[in-house]
């Protein structure tokens, strides 16, 4: 089979990630970042489409890529409703949710948006998506919050989580389908989803909902308190969707949204920087504990990933905590534009079926 090159994109809250691949090979890598004064001009994440689009394009261009070359063009997978695991092509329907966000907000709406208007333009190329995040697994325990009109949704990091997981399999020469894993992702929203033998049957809502509070997030409010403020006249409803998702968690408590530099401040002595981070790690550490009540303490092993995994401080913390559970392995980073482009190899080999969203 000849070769395949593959585009693959992976919008982030705070950042867009490309990559060009030969095969699996990768011959392009960068990771474009975004500052909070670039992004907070934009109403909606939707509305960032053509500033990050042509920043893609701009980016390719300066590193000489040829476009005509590209085959398969993958993104990462938006909100949508929920979908099966696999591969689904982008279509109409598809973009149609991604622009609209009935099923959610979030910059990984844009990944299928970016992806399916780059195949339009090139001469031999077609878009997809692969394990978006909103891949749905659980089981049915999981799914009852306490109130029927709110019931738990499944939103987390579902193409790394998957992909760490296989990676761990493969490389203590077992399946994944025949483990029970711990995945942590910790990035700009954090998941711990707990996987029973090939399905995630439970993880947090790490999108707006439950678990720990992370870099941008509040994670999980005291309920009462979260309703009184809502009513108390001085907020209105996109107000306090942005304390929850956007401008909680360290940027609600210190100001950034970069745990790097909530790091640095920790260690220069600031007392009240370390309170902080050292708290997002304790409730990382809680959620693991649930999880494994929820795998009934039958665990293989806890995998800890994404970007905040290099921090040897923060991981350290979370290992304290969870050490005695099951061996923890730190897999720093995010494998997805790996793992979209194995997708998209998978597709043209034929050992992918390609979905239909509908």
């Amino acid at each position: 089979m000849n070769s395949v090159f593959v585009l693959a994109l992976n919008p982030g809250s705070t950042s867009t990630k490309i990559a060009v691949f030969e095969d699996t090979n990768p011959l392009f890598i960068q990771t474009l970042r975004h500052t909070k004064e670039e992004l907070e001009k934009y109403e909606r994440v939707t509305d960032q489409f053509s500033f990050r689009k042509n920043l893609i394009i701009e980016q390719l261009e300066d590193d000489e890529i040829n476009l005509n070359s590209i085959r398969i063009v993958m993104g990462r997978g938006g909100l949508l409703k929920p979908v099966e695991s696999g591969v689904f092509a982008v279509n109409e329907k598809m973009v149609e949710d991604l622009q609209s966000c009935q099923y959610g907000e979030h910059a990984s709406n844009l990944g299928g948006l970016i992806a399916y208007d780059i195949a339009k333009s090139l001469p031999n190329a077609d878009a997809y998506i692969a394990n978006p995040v909103v891949v749905d697994e659980l089981n049915d325990l999981a799914r009852l919050s306490g109130h029927p009109k709110l019931p738990r949704r499944s939103i987390f990091h579902a193409l790394n989580q998957k992909a760490v997981a296989r990676q761990h399999a493969k490389s203590i020469l077992r399946k994944y389908e025949d483990l029970n894993l711990i995945v942590v992702h910790l990035g700009g929203g954090i998941t711990v989803g707990a996987h029973q033998k090939g399905k995630v049957v439970d993880v947090n809502q790490g999108l707006d909902g439950d678990g720990p509070f992370s870099p941008e997030r509040s994670g999980t409010l005291p309920v009462g308190d979260l309703v009184r403020l809502c009513f108390n006249g001085e907020y209105d409803q996109k107000q306090i969707m942005k304390m929850i998702k956007g401008e909680g968690g360290l940027v609600a408590y210190l100001g950034t949204n970069s745990a790097i530099e909530v790091e640095q401040r920790a260690a220069a002595g600031d007392e009240y920087s370390k309170l902080v981070y050292d708290a997002m790690a304790y409730q990382v550490a809680k959620e693991v504990g649930a999880m494994s009540a929820v795998l009934k303490f039958d665990i293989d092993g806890i995998l800890i990933t994404g970007g905040i995994a290099h921090d040897k401080y923060f991981t350290n913390q979370i290992v304290s905590y969870c050490y005695k559970i099951a061996p923890v392995h730190i897999i720093p980073g995010e494998d997805e534009m790996q793992a979209l482009a194995l997708n998209g190899i998978r597709v043209i080999s034929g050992e992918a079926e390609v979905k239909v969203y509908t």
